[in-house]
């Protein structure tokens, strides 16, 4: 029986404040070793300041074909959108 090494998808944030991008994909064997060769190849210029990875088995998605009921509901709570409320005068520019 012949295992292949887990592909694990990379994170990379490039300034605090900022939040973690996708930056692509890497073979390693465990977490730590994943975390070290997203390091070597993702950040090699020093543009980041943390790493995430997360193995490609464990990420759950969407159905495209479902966006529809998925996303569509949320036009109808106008609650969620700060348009809904008012601001009184006196809170001033916000």
């Amino acid at each position: 029986m012949v295992s292949e090494t887990p592909l694990w998808e990379v994170f990379i944030r490039p300034r605090n404040g900022l939040a973690h991008k996708h930056v692509g994909s890497i073979h390693a064997a465990d977490e730590v070793m994943a975390v070290q060769a997203a390091r070597d190849v993702y950040t090699r210029r020093g543009e980041g300041t943390s790493i995430w990875v997360v193995r490609s088995a464990d990420i759950v998605a969407s159905d495209p074909a479902q966006a529809g009921e998925n996303f569509e509901p949320t036009a109808d709570k106008i609650y969620r959108h700060p348009t809904f409320y008012e601001i009184p005068e006196d809170v001033g520019h916000m």
